[in-house]
């Protein structure tokens, strides 16, 4: 069973290496089979460049890359680079690993960036991922990557009101309204049937149907499952890791993802399966009302 990295993989790939990157110096850069998105500018111009405090925006990292002695005019009004840098994606079955040394890179490593600190290379076999320069995050590509996503799941906005009025008035089943991204991002497959089912909310109902209090009781779940997700270093179901080779365990807690025809551990009835958007939905049909 595949599944793509969500924002919880993601942030835990963020954790474990942005504190050993930052402030190191670019010393080579490489980038081998085409990804997604052209990079857009030549590898040659990151060198010499320092990286920046490694943040993320969804399923994004941004890597700020200033001072690269090619880059001038690239960043702020007056030619500095300071808020320049890469946006990288994971896609389907990326990866990023950092490591004091790596071996030549293999048939699925596709970008090297080589630092006095260690080697960040991205691994994607079906080449979904992207690495992409901009010139900051709110101009050039990234602004045009970035917009249109929703809150971040642990902003103090994103709330029962937030996600109560995002959803008024929308057609599609709230499991498919959750995954659009543009109300709030991170609830992706896994944790949108987890959420919903902590919600005792049926996955097949109407979004504009969505009461107030069961859409704050919502939004506490999304948080809840997102939070629990980051604490066990997120979901590994084929082959996820962090930058250190660590692998996800939050599989292991799922009540209903992966569970079709095993017991509910509520009510014991057996667990659905269907297909929303063409992703598998697992739920209770006890124990989830529409």
């Amino acid at each position: 069973m595949a599944a793509m990295p969500e924002l919880p993989e993601v942030e835990v790939t963020r954790r474990s290496f942005a504190d050993a990157i930052e402030g190191a110096t670019v010393l080579q850069a490489r980038l081998g089979k085409p990804l997604r998105w052209p990079l857009g500018l030549d590898c040659a111009s990151l060198v010499g460049g320092r990286v920046g405090a490694v943040t993320r925006r969804g399923k994004y990292l941004w890597l700020p890359i200033s001072g690269a002695p090619a880059q001038a005019g690239d960043g702020s009004a007056d030619g500095s680079a300071s808020s320049a840098g890469l946006l990288m994606h994971l896609g389907m079955s990326g990866s990023l690993a950092f490591t004091a040394q790596a071996g030549p890179p293999g048939t699925h490593d596709h970008f090297d960036l080589l630092t006095d600190r260690g080697l960040l290379r991205l691994t994607d076999p079906r080449r979904f991922g992207a690495v992409v320069w901009s010139p900051s995050q709110q101009t050039g590509p990234a602004a045009k990557l970035l917009a249109g996503l929703g809150l971040e799941p642990f902003d103090p906005r994103f709330n029962g009101l937030h996600l109560h009025a995002g959803l008024s008035g929308r057609r599609v089943a709230v499991k498919l309204a959750l995954l659009a991204g543009d109300i709030v991002v991170g609830a992706g497959n896994i944790y949108a049937c987890e959420a919903l089912f902590l919600a005792g909310i049926d996955p097949r109902l109407a979004a504009a149907k969505l009461s107030r209090p069961r859409a704050e009781r919502l939004a506490q779940a999304v948080r809840s499952v997102l939070a629990q997700a980051l604490e066990a270093g997120g979901t590994t179901l084929r082959d996820f890791k962090d930058a250190h080779g660590v692998a996800g365990s939050f599989q292991m807690q799922a009540r209903v993802y992966g569970r079709e025809g095993q017991p509910c551990l509520i009510c014991a009835h057996p667990i659905k399966r269907i297909t929303q958007g063409q992703r598998s939905t697992f739920f209770c049909s006890q124990c989830q009302k529409k």
